[in-house]
């Protein structure tokens, strides 16, 4: 069955959560009375459905059903999720969950997507104040995992680990409080360095742009991928976070920060402010900066998924728990369905050469796992090299598109497994890979009986594919 989401407020916070939702299977519904609100929330979509599904190396939930409503009661009513993103104004968010609370159902999550109230605050005059709590998200929300989720002392942990467990489920990295704060903890640390450089553009120390640099060329770096305290441990050497605090410590007593005043936002200050940012960024529209921002996003969170680091970490296991598993091997398989990311994509603006052999490469890795070359078993000394691939480049393929392989085992059962890949996009054959490959020893580096379970398996397929002859371009050679 499935879970239905409404979302209350479909702008930039509230269309986002939208997205991540509905990409993740769910079906959406958006109550939104602000005019342009349907459009907005679509051309954000349009970008969602373009950037996240980039993030993963296999195929997304089907889709969910997105729909509009013109009062609370039709969005709410048999939600199991109820996401608020409404205005930063809190009687106007206290009024609305006394509202949503009429008619939605009782074991339905209410979470707000509030930068700075608290849920204590939020719950005041609710007449189910344990059923409301923060779920504070970070712009793209379809893009970025991180949701802090504090509830109150009226708020039963299991509702918190239900909410977790909802998040965790569409692809998300929910930081629960230990106690309820102001701000929460990551706007925190934002308002503190937002007003530092209110304060350096006021002084005339540094334009928004040489801000901007500072932050993008150095340190956000490293913030992106270890965070505050394990950069810092590596900056104090091998001694760690005690010789770092004991070289750095004594310059908490230097005046080096304005942190504890700001400066009044005068009408010259908000013009200095934006002038500089127009100078800096006004060449490009913010639809431009947002794709730029989200094709950035990309290419950082699927490197760090490669090693599972920091959000990688995150990426790598969500997907692990959306991977298909092992279907009837008997026929001819599908190994491979995903979507192509935008660092596929060369010069000509279709899918680099190498990248076919990538997903052929994957379609194969997906083919062994399910016959047995699991982790334990490569880590236990046995594992199949490839030894010859030959690829036949049919048709284009574009950002975007989804590829699927299927794969047939041509030969197998004993040391030598011959497997022929053929890449669709939709209906359409894009290219064929034929594969042989050969079972190693990791120990010697050398070929290998496979174990006598993994080669009649492969045995078995290999003749129960035989059955259906062999497919178009099995054994060619260039220009055969």
């Amino acid at each position: 069955m499935t879970n239905t989401a409404a979302i209350l407020g479909g702008g930039v916070i509230g269309g986002g959560w939208a997205a991540r939702f509905l990409l993740m299977g769910w079906d959406v519904r958006v109550f939104d009375p602000g005019e342009g609100a349907e459009t907005t929330l679509k051309e954000m979509l349009t970008r969602a459905r373009a950037a996240l599904p980039a993030l993963y190396d296999v195929a997304l939930p089907d889709e969910g059903k997105l729909t509009f409503h013109s009062t609370i009661s039709e969005a709410v009513t048999g939600a199991a999720w109820i996401q608020e993103s409404a205005p930063e104004r809190l009687e106007l968010k206290q009024k609305l969950f006394q509202q949503v609370q009429s008619v939605c159902e009782k074991d339905a999550i209410i979470g707000s997507s509030t930068s700075g109230f608290m849920a204590s605050e939020l719950q005041t005059g609710a007449s189910r104040p344990e059923q409301i709590i923060v779920a504070h998200p970070f712009n793209p929300v379809y893009l970025l995992p991180l949701v802090e989720l504090v509830g109150s002392d009226k708020t039963e942990s299991a509702v918190l680990a239900r909410a977790e467990g909802i998040l965790t489920s569409i692809g998300m990295s929910p930081l629960k409080l230990r106690a309820e704060i102001p701000a929460h903890i990551a706007d925190r640390f934002l308002e503190a360095v937002w007003r530092e450089a209110l304060w350096l553009i006021k002084d005339g120390i540094a334009t928004t742009e040489e801000i901007d640099d500072a932050i993008r060329m150095g340190f956000g770096l490293r913030w992106g991928q270890m965070g505050l305290f394990e950069t810092y441990r590596v900056a104090g050497g091998p001694a760690g976070m005690r010789h770092f605090i004991s070289q750095f410590g004594p310059a908490l007593q230097w005046p080096w920060t304005k942190l504890m005043d700001v400066p009044e936002l005068t009408d010259e200050l908000i013009d200095m402010i934006a002038d500089q940012s127009d100078a800096q960024s006004g060449h490009l529209s913010i639809a431009e900066l947002e794709s730029l921002r989200d094709g950035n996003l990309i290419g950082m969170m699927r490197s760090l998924k490669a090693r599972k680091s920091a959000v990688g970490a995150v990426l790598a296991s969500h997907e692990d728990s959306i991977a298909p598993i092992a279907p009837d091997l008997m026929v001819p398989v599908e190994t491979l369905d995903r979507v192509v990311p935008t660092d596929w994509v060369d010069y000509n603006n279709h899918m680099n050469e190498a990248r076919y052999l990538q997903a052929i490469s994957e379609a194969c890795d997906r083919f062994l796992l399910w016959t047995g070359t699991t982790p334990d078993y490569v880590a236990s000394g046995g594992s199949w090299f490839t030894v010859e691939n030959h690829i036949r480049h049919l048709d284009e393929v574009k950002i975007g598109s989804r590829l699927r392989a299927v794969t047939q085992v041509l030969s197998g059962g004993g040391k030598k497994l011959r497997l022929f890949h053929s890449l669709f996009v939709g209906e359409s054959l894009v290219a064929t890979g034929e594969q042989m490959l050969l079972h190693v020893s990791l120990e010697t580096r050398r070929v290998a009986e496979p174990p006598e379970k993994m080669g009649a398996l492969l045995g078995e397929i290999a003749a129960a594919h035989a059955a259906l002859g062999a497919p178009e371009g099995a054994g060619a050679s260039i220009g055969g």
